[in-house]
């Protein structure tokens, strides 16, 4: 196994598992509620897209799935991944590509893929300010990747009936709805995330179906912690034993 650079270490994700981190390719917990969000099928084929230190296919490990792809523009986060997979005896289950995946891939053929999830760049191109580090500006901006890049991407892996996750800003569901059914993705799974009850959103989660009819759920909105800022019982089922051997260890 390649060994650790000096800005990388290791996090546990529970008592049999451990994902390399480092500076520019950490994880959030947007990445955490996407996992979870898209619940994964027995058997299914998926792909993650921009995936960073590669948190989501680390997860989905922990069930009985079909063949698993990660995707990444950037090398560091590449190499990064491969080493997470080594420590955890996982090459077998998932494949890394270092690709644009705005770019025909041959390990990425068209029609392959029951699920694909993206945790997208939220901010658009001249709004806000502009990072300066260039794994900030590609993970948080739309210059390499917009979220009609990561719909047209979805939609070429997909294969009909499959499904397309992503998580998002509330202000932009709009353009989420819009970009998704020009690449006949109906949305048909919304779900708003409040930190506490009673406050506005700050994360919806999406899941657009490649083929399907119109016509779209609006799920129970995901409540992340109690009034007395304790995880909620929702949160706990998706921190899973990352957080319950991460309080006992860390």
């Amino acid at each position: 196994m390649l060994p650790l650079a000096p800005d990388e270490h290791l996090e546990p994700l529970g008592p049999s598992m451990q994902i390399v981190v480092s500076p520019a390719h950490i994880f959030s917990t947007d990445s955490l509620l996407l996992a979870y969000f898209s619940n994964i099928h027995k058997y299914d084929t998926a792909c993650d897209l921009g995936t960073g230190s590669g948190i989501i296919p680390l997860l989905w490990c922990k069930k009985e799935t079909g063949a698993i792809t990660a995707v990444d523009i950037q090398e560091k986060a590449v190499m990064q991944l491969k080493k997470s997979l080594a420590i955890n005896r996982l090459e077998d289950r998932v494949t890394v590509v270092h690709t644009d995946l705005r770019q025909k891939h041959p390990l990425l053929p068209r029609g392959t893929f029951d699920l694909v999830t993206m945790n997208p760049p939220y901010q658009q191109i001249g709004a806000g300010h502009e990072s300066t580090a260039q794994s900030d500006r590609l993970a948080r901006q739309e210059t390499a990747c917009t979220l009609a890049d990561a719909a047209e991407a979805a939609a070429h892996l997909l294969r009909f009936g499959g499904r397309f996750c992503l998580c998002h800003k509330p202000e932009r569901l709009t353009d989420i709805i819009c970009v998704l059914r020009e690449q006949k993705l109906e949305a048909k799974r919304i779900r708003f995330v409040l930190q506490k009850e009673g406050l506005a959103p700050w994360l919806v989660l999406v899941e657009g179906k490649r083929g399907a009819k119109s016509g779209v759920r609006i799920e129970k909105a995901l409540v992340l912690q109690n009034a007395d800022g304790s995880d909620s019982a929702e949160m706990q089922l998706v921190f899973g034993d990352y957080r319950t051997f991460c309080d006992a260890e860390c």
